[in-house]
């Protein structure tokens, strides 16, 4: 599996299962088992998914079928806004290991730029800094938000994961990203209900067929090959062996140029900065 060298020392997987909204706790374990036996090393999860437990259950299957050891893994949660406050944080965070079951946890993010971040930033920094969390991140966070943290903290985000697809590729963000050293990772990399729209784009279907992989395959493929990692969600395992299908080919500059040409720059999910997005991806 190709990985990002992230800038805090860790190294992350390009590609990773996330789920978010898989509820079911059998059904999250079966993905999570399903996914490390297809290869996948990067698992993301969050307080807020409400599925830790079930995410570390299908992790201790994984281990005690030696498909993997704790090492091998890249396990990611994120702090819940409504917990930013310090001892909240330092809670919810021993709830967190305690749920997946495991002693440190390899990625923390703060999910969503709003609350007491600075404080809930500073526990992260305390929590990398006896062991317990290997590189710290955040969730959605523009510009304007991500540079100020950087700017007064000592420590930087190693990672933000922020709505990226072939729609929204959020090219400025990212340039922005590059001069902190923030790697950037793309929840909804199938755009989150548009995946048909992007699929039946003449030049990602043209692409798919020269190369004899699929339309998702394509896209994330692209997203990789732009030095992103992404976290597909799937709970089915025909799609999850699928999504991880996407090493064995390239493409070529054409079909990058190409594929970048249908950039939108509308995040359709993640916009803090537009509160009817913010309400809906929350369900408030």
């Amino acid at each position: 599996m190709e990985a990002i060298e992230l800038q805090g020392g860790a190294r992350m997987p390009l590609l990773g299962l996330g789920t978010f909204k898989v509820t079911d706790p059998g059904e999250c374990s079966r993905s999570v088992l399903a996914a490390i036996r297809a290869g996948y090393r990067l698992i993301d999860t969050a307080q807020a998914y409400g599925n830790e437990a079930a995410v570390g259950a299908g992790i201790r299957a994984a281990i005690g079928e030696g498909l993997c050891g704790r090492a091998d893994l890249f396990v990611t949660t994120k702090v819940n806004f409504r917990s930013f406050e310090t001892e909240d944080c330092r809670r919810s965070l021993a709830e967190s290991r305690s749920r997946l079951g495991l002693d440190y946890l390899d990625m923390v993010l703060l999910h969503w730029p709003f609350g007491n971040v600075y404080a809930a930033w500073r526990v992260l920094e305390e929590e990398k800094d006896a062991g317990r969390i290997r590189a710290i991140g955040v969730s959605n966070m523009e510009p304007d938000r991500f540079i100020d943290l950087c700017e007064f903290n000592r420590v930087r985000p190693d990672v933000n994961q922020i709505e990226t697809h072939l729609y929204c590729q959020r090219r400025g963000v990212r340039e922005w990203m590059g001069k902190y050293g923030i790697a950037c990772q793309a929840y909804a990399p199938l755009g989150q209900g548009r995946a048909n729209e992007m699929f039946s784009e003449e030049a990602v279907a043209g692409i798919a067929a020269r190369h004899s992989k699929t339309p998702a395959q394509v896209l994330l493929r692209f997203l990789t090959q732009e030095g992103i990692s992404a976290i597909p969600k799937s709970v089915h395992e025909a799609r999850i062996v699928e999504n991880i299908g996407i090493f064995d080919f390239e493409l070529d500059g054409a079909e990058m140029e190409a594929l970048r040409a249908l950039d939108r720059d509308a995040p359709m999910i993640g916009l803090p900065e537009k509160p009817e997005k913010v309400v809906r991806a929350m369900g408030w």
